[in-house]
């Protein structure tokens, strides 16, 4: 797809280049649509008609279809190429292929919390997609026979398991759906605690090398930036995004090193491995040369036509009248919310070698 494919493809490519004494058995991976290869799209009637990620220009580079995530190479594929293993088949897929060997548990749109957790909060119509973390888990627990028999504890063992990214569509619902940054913010902790439970649930069945991705700076998101923008400059930071937003991502993962902290004391045989998305994406931003990109905040894919971000809401892309930029690999952005290939490809580099992870995958 002219834009970014999933993240853990890149997680492949990059690899190679790298010696690490570690291999691994599987991948397992739990996350979005920064994640998600295709598990909407499995039913025999392919994507949904009304999903604009499941339309072209999605998908044309690299798979040569649109999949339904926002971005076919997620970080979490990336690792597999290195480790000799296959890209990682949606769980929902029949036939999937040899889950022994990987399966992805990713869906578009999920969020952390139960459809409960929303409805409570009257934003039950902003949840559309009924995978949050919790089912996901057990997507993967109706799976392990096929994975491992009766001997899962030694097989997970040596497998690696991405959790996340989780926590950006838990923000997107209430924040859309036009509830104060004050309310959104009191929802961290639980989304948080809910995280880090179902890392210890993992945990608990045999995972012991385990990545835990934060929340990336939705302030820096041109959908955002053009849905709720300031007349006030005092509302924008240094690189030219929204301070508000951008502080509740860094709350959320401010709580979840704490909370990856707390698991890691409390389980001294596991691996845990705190990915920083924020960090790196804001550098993205605040240098995209230094990553060989050109464009920070500007969006590839879309019809938005003008403005500082070139996104237009009711023309996104995939939309139509929507096209993508000849030159996806200069941009940071590919559709208002998703990243390009580029950026993935730069972002699985550093969780590799541990600039942007702590500590790195590879040993």
């Amino acid at each position: 797809m002219l834009r970014a494919v999933a993240f853990i493809v890149f997680l492949l490519s990059v690899t190679g280049h790298y010696g690490c004494s570690q291999s691994y058995n599987a991948i397992y991976s739990f996350g979005d649509s920064i994640a998600d290869t295709g598990n909407l799209c499995t039913d025999p009637g392919g994507c949904p008609s009304l999903l604009t990620t499941g339309q072209p220009p999605y998908g044309n580079t690299h798979f040569g279809h649109p999949t339904g995530p926002r971005h076919p190479r997620l970080p979490r594929f990336v690792c597999t190429d290195h480790f000799g293993l296959p890209l990682l088949p949606p769980s929902k897929a029949i036939g999937a292929g040899d889950v022994k060997k990987g399966a992805n548990m990713a869906i578009i749109g999920a969020t952390t919390m139960d459809f409960e957790f929303f409805k409570k909060h009257g934003l039950g119509n902003n949840i559309w997609n009924n995978g949050p973390l919790g089912t996901q888990i057990q997507w993967f627990q109706q799976l392990m026979p096929s994975i491992c028999g009766t001997d899962c504890q030694s097989y997970f063992n040596n497998s690696l398991f991405v959790v996340g990214e989780f926590g950006g569509n838990d923000y997107n619902a209430p924040l859309f759906g036009g509830k104060a940054m004050a309310e959104v913010r009191s929802y961290v902790p639980e989304i948080v605690d809910r995280i880090a439970s179902g890392v210890e649930t993992l945990i608990g069945m045999g995972a012991v090398d385990v990545v835990v991705p934060g929340v990336l700076p939705i302030g820096c998101f041109p959908l955002y930036l053009t849905l709720y923008p300031s007349s006030s400059k005092d509302d924008y930071d240094e690189i030219g995004c929204l301070k508000s937003y951008n502080n509740l991502s860094s709350y959320h993962n401010e709580l979840l090193r704490q909370a990856v902290s707390g698991l890691q004391s409390k389980h001294a045989g596991v691996r845990l491995m705190y990915a920083d998305f924020y960090a790196q994406v804001a550098d993205m931003v605040r240098s995209p040369e230094t990553f060989g990109l050109k464009y920070g905040l500007k969006v590839c894919c879309g019809a938005g036509g003008q403005g500082s971000y070139n996104y237009n809401n009711n023309a996104r892309c995939g939309m139509s009248g929507s096209s993508a930029c000849g030159d996806p690999e200069k941009y940071l952005v590919w559709d208002g919310i998703h990243l390009t290939e580029a950026a993935y490809r730069s972002i699985a580099d550093g969780w590799l070698k541990g600039t942007y992870c702590s500590p790195g995958i590879l040993r």
